[in-house]
């Protein structure tokens, strides 16, 4: 596979609070000129991305709960309802960790199922934040965002504790199966990183560092 091919894998992002309106439209920008999945931004960039990228190959996808997940249920429902109406092809959701720590797993379930429902017709990615999780913790949250009927699980906000490892990768890909898919996020920066998520079983990759992993301007 070429460079350049791995922008169809990857979730073009940017989350920073700060984010400017002239950074988003050099994300879309980006986006359309390279080819990649989608551009992945806060619920309230989600409208302008819808407009810029009209027409083209990538697509709009927010997040809800981010980065902290510990949001009511109704505010990540709220948000996430809110990003799919704006033109959000995708909602990346962060789970509920101290819920999760505390066995409160009927609640971690609901908390996801709740988020899937509402962004109907949207697919679903749980954000796991794997670097603050045990092994056991990571099965177990798999199994709930599965039950919950989530499309996708995902390493890391990218905020957290660590980024996504190949280790973790190559666990959630064994947890899930073939029946979810897997995203990998948090210090994806080098062509090689991509690389070696994809083999451990992502089918995803979320980065900001997008062009240069692609081989454009800057590239290393």
């Amino acid at each position: 596979m070429a460079d350049r091919d791995l922008a169809r894998y990857i979730d073009h992002t940017l989350l920073k609070a700060e984010a400017t309106q002239e950074d988003v439209v050099r994300l879309c920008d980006e986006a359309r000129q390279y080819g990649f999945a989608t551009v992945c931004v806060r619920a309230k960039h989600v409208a302008l991305c819808a407009r810029l990228l009209a027409g083209a190959i990538s697509r709009p996808i927010a997040v809800a709960g981010f980065p902290s997940g510990t949001e009511s249920t109704a505010a990540k429902v709220d948000e996430a309802r809110g990003a799919v109406r704006d033109g959000a092809a995708e909602i990346d959701m962060v789970l509920h960790l101290g819920q999760l720590k505390a066995k409160n797993y009927a609640c971690v379930e609901s908390d996801i199922r709740q988020v899937v429902e509402a962004s109907r017709p949207a697919k679903v990615k749980v954000i796991l934040e794997t670097g603050a999780l045990t092994r056991d913790e990571k099965v177990i949250a798999c199994a709930l965002a599965k039950a919950a009927g989530a499309a996708f699980v995902k390493t890391s906000t990218g905020f957290g504790p660590s980024g996504a490892t190949v280790e973790d990768v190559a666990l959630l890909r064994q947890i899930v199966g073939e029946d979810m898919g897997v995203k990998a996020s948090g210090g994806i920066r080098t062509t090689a990183d991509a690389r070696r998520m994809l083999q451990a079983g992502a089918n995803r990759l979320g980065t900001s560092a997008s062009v240069a992993i692609v081989g454009g301007p800057g590239a290393g």
